[in-house]
């Protein structure tokens, strides 16, 4: 398993040898440090800690500052673990880059969506309206809850509510460039979240 972090720039397309469109989403990748490396024997689980996007000093506190220093770095915006690594691979204040990717590689893609708000079933869950001529009176309401014993709603039932903002995972995205000079690889398709939105690019778990 091999991952980075990284910031969504946005979406652009290229074209293939044979003249294809490929939409693809600009990710600039790293370059992360590594702050920590965690084993089973001091954490009870192995994974390396990765530092993306530096934080002014002034808005960072002490515990974030006096971490980032053990690894002779600046405190990090964008600060996540990836699990199922090599530790050996590694070393607390090595630099990771783009490279890391090679074309044709398949990714998973972990970012947060975008925030929609308070919304109700029918954006939210994609429920059916109501008729619409003017005597209903019901046309973009929930649904009867009469049926619901004893005053009490069953976890999990779709009601209006906040949508979106969920961190959410693309699962097997092919990796169509890679730009070593500007760190940046071209993704094909969609990723989670809005433009300069943080996200974790890992190995995709699928075969």
């Amino acid at each position: 398993m091999k991952g980075i972090l990284g910031k969504k720039l946005g979406m652009t397309q290229v074209f293939t040898a044979e003249g294809n469109v490929v939409p693809v989403t600009v990710i600039e990748a790293g370059p992360c440090v590594v702050l920590q490396k965690k084993d089973q024997e001091n954490d009870g689980y192995e994974a390396v800690q990765f530092g993306f996007s530096d934080k002014k000093e002034s808005r960072s506190n002490k515990p974030e500052a006096g971490h980032a220093k053990k690894a002779n770095a600046t405190p990090k915006r964008y600060v996540r673990e990836i699990r199922g690594i090599n530790l050996g691979d590694y070393e607390v204040g090595q630099e990771v880059k783009a490279d890391l990717f090679t074309e044709g590689e398949f990714v998973d893609v972990t970012g947060i969506s975008k925030g929609k708000g308070f919304a109700g079933v029918i954006k939210r869950w994609g429920q059916s309206t109501g008729p619409m001529s003017h005597g209903s009176r019901y046309h973009r309401g929930p649904g009867s809850m009469g049926s619901i014993q004893a005053n009490r709603v069953p976890k999990g039932k779709r009601l209006p509510g906040h949508m979106g903002h969920e961190t959410i995972t693309i699962q097997k995205l092919e990796v169509i460039r890679v730009d070593v000079e500007r760190n940046v690889l071209l993704i094909k398709g969609s990723i989670p979240g809005p433009k300069n939105g943080f996200v974790k690019v890992k190995q995709t778990v699928k075969n």
